[in-house]
């Protein structure tokens, strides 16, 4: 599955609850920790990235109440926010792309620091630019670039610095809401599933035009979750679109006709999770899949048919899950370096692989990460967050972890 790693590791830094993290990704993580820990933060700084890129600075910063609401408000902590996203590329190439964003004094926001590196530095493509001045690039012509945009934007018109713009921009983030999915949709791009569902049946649409054997796969999974459901397909009402479901009734010689206004939200829940999971198809090909909490509304027996899709998926799409059940977490097939654990202490998140007594129990099949889970053993590496904490990884140039 090693193949399906786009993002490395992540730096943060001033990230909302999160004063600093330094942390690897694997083809399958699990962020594990109690509601309110911070897990949704790590996601949403990776989906802050996106949003970044694919529409604009200004606005992923005021979709999050703008800049003093997405920075840590701390004493002790600086007062701006920093991503570093250390990738691999489709063709092996590593690389990273960083940026730290700071506060006006009249209130805005300026891009104060900004890196993308491809191979190395010397050894491929680069560009280093400070407060919207260029400071150095492998390139020989630049396009304009300005303080409050990120530059990577402008700088994706450069055919070296494509594949990084477009494997940041395919990373796709989810928290799926049954009540948007039930309503009325307009026909939309259906290549990549939107936040909430409120473009999924326009992707089922598409999924059954270019991808057949990928939809079969989600209505097979989507039967072992949901038996009662025999089928579905993308519907027209007007100049809008729905979902239309076929699904057993006591007593019916045919599956009976539901639209989704009248499916059950765990329905709609666990066809949005497994539509975020399986829309990988030979027309668009996400390179991060992450998830909050996919196990909600579903019944606890689902749950190995849910780590199953999980699986499948993480073999050509990086997935991310955040979780606090220990259902989804009751398989000892689990590895230990798949598991990060996320604390909160005194309104920090923290973040960390497990320590060294919850990985040998895991290693040794004693318990699984579902039974540590529910006696409060699924623990971070002290050590680790200890070295966090006295020193912090560098945004910018070569690093070492």
């Amino acid at each position: 599955m090693t193949n399906s790693v786009f993002i490395q590791r992540v730096v943060l830094r001033s990230y909302k609850s999160i004063a600093k993290c330094d942390i690897r990704l694997h083809p399958l993580t699990y962020l594990v920790g109690q509601n309110g820990a911070g897990k949704s933060n790590f996601l949403d700084a990776l989906h802050f990235v996106r949003d970044a890129l694919t529409g604009s600075l200004d606005n992923a910063l005021s979709e999050r109440g703008g800049l003093n609401e997405v920075r840590r408000r701390s004493s002790g902590h600086p007062n701006h926010i920093g991503i570093r996203l250390e990738f691999r590329l489709k063709d092996g190439r590593e690389g990273w792309y960083a940026f730290r964003i700071g506060a006006l004094a009249s209130g805005g926001h300026e891009v104060q620091n900004e890196e993308c590196v491809i191979g190395g530095m010397g050894k491929g493509p680069f560009f280093r630019i400070a407060k919207g001045q260029l400071q150095g690039s492998s390139e020989t012509t630049f396009p304009a670039v300005t303080s409050d945009r990120l530059a990577l934007v402008a700088v994706s018109g450069l055919t070296v610095f494509r594949p990084v713009f477009d494997g940041l921009t395919a990373m796709g983030f989810y928290n799926l809401n049954p009540k948007t999915m039930r309503e009325l949709q307009k026909p939309q791009d259906g290549r990549l599933l939107k936040p909430v569902g409120e473009n999924i049946a326009s992707v089922i649409n598409h999924l059954q035009r270019v991808a057949p054997d990928r939809m079969q796969s989600i209505k097979d999974y989507l039967q072992l979750v949901a038996p009662m459901v025999q089928g579905l397909e993308r519907i027209a009402i007007g100049p809008m679109e729905t979902l239309e479901f076929r699904q057993k009734v006591v007593g019916a010689q045919h599956p009976w006709r539901f639209l989704a206004q009248n499916m059950s939200d765990g329905t709609l829940r666990a066809l949005g999770v497994l539509t975020a999971l399986l829309q990988n198809n030979a027309d668009y090909s996400p390179t991060v899949i992450g998830i909050e909490e996919p196990e909600t509304a579903l019944h606890p027996a689902a749950s190995s048919a849910l780590r199953e899709v999980l699986g499948q998926a993480a073999l050509h799409t990086q997935v991310l899950v955040t979780s606090h059940s220990p259902d989804l977490l009751d398989d000892h097939g689990i590895p230990p370096d798949a598991i990060l654990a996320v604390v909160s202490e005194d309104g920090e998140t923290k973040i960390a692989p497990l320590d060294a007594a919850s990985r040998q129990m895991l290693r040794e099949h004693l318990f699984s990460a579902g039974e540590l889970l529910r006696l409060n053993q699924l623990s971070p590496d002290r050590r680790i967050i200890e070295q966090q904490d006295k020193s912090q990884a560098e945004l910018f140039g070569e690093t070492h972890s």
